[in-house]
């Protein structure tokens, strides 16, 4: 799923908004750094994905040096086009994903993660389903595909699929309870 129509950006806005558990606050637009990055990423995927035309093409420049700037300043290297609405990143602290990374709906990922390519071929990387909760410090890598509403723990080395609706932990990752993330969020209601 991508950003086709300013609809889908302000969907996706929206999203994010409800996901970081956030009100739009003149106070949050000014001091919440990890809001602030994704909005110009959503932003920079609306105008790579949807607008044509020489100042569109030069704005997009623009765009993706302030989400560079932004991200280094908290550590994020977060491509464009790479996570679904609904995006959740937990605190500032070092965040890489491959560019050919696919990670669905609301997806909440915390610090030091690594999502990255295979080895023998890097343009093959990780295909992360909707619902999904990547702990700090996991580690995914790899031509694999995890389903919808899957826990990843907090350390785990990804290297092979998995469906959804389980948690996995450990190195190299395996299933550890068969309820995923959604199920916990459940119970708290």
């Amino acid at each position: 799923m991508r950003i086709e129509s300013k609809s889908d950006y302000k969907m996706y806005l929206s999203a994010d908004l409800d996901a970081l558990n956030i009100k739009p606050s003149l106070k949050n637009k000014l001091t919440h750094d990890i809001w602030s990055f994704q909005k110009s990423l959503r932003k920079l995927e609306y105008y790579l994905n949807c607008k044509h035309g020489l100042l569109s093409r030069v704005y997009t420049v623009l765009l993706r040096l302030r989400v560079r700037k932004k991200g280094r300043k908290l550590g994020f290297s977060i491509p464009p086009n790479a996570f679904g609405p609904g995006l959740s990143i937990a605190h500032a602290g070092t965040i890489v994903v491959n560019a050919n990374a696919r990670i669905g709906r609301n997806c909440r990922i915390h610090v030091c993660v690594n999502i990255g390519a295979d080895i023998r071929d890097g343009n093959k990387a990780p295909n992360i389903g909707d619902d999904c909760y990547i702990g700090p410090g996991a580690k995914i890598y790899g031509d694999i595909v995890l389903g919808d509403n899957i826990g990843i723990g907090a350390n785990a080395v990804v290297n092979k699929s998995f469906s959804g609706n389980v948690t996995i932990a450990g190195m190299p990752a395996k299933v550890i309870s068969e309820n995923g993330p959604k199920s916990y969020r459940d119970q708290k209601k």
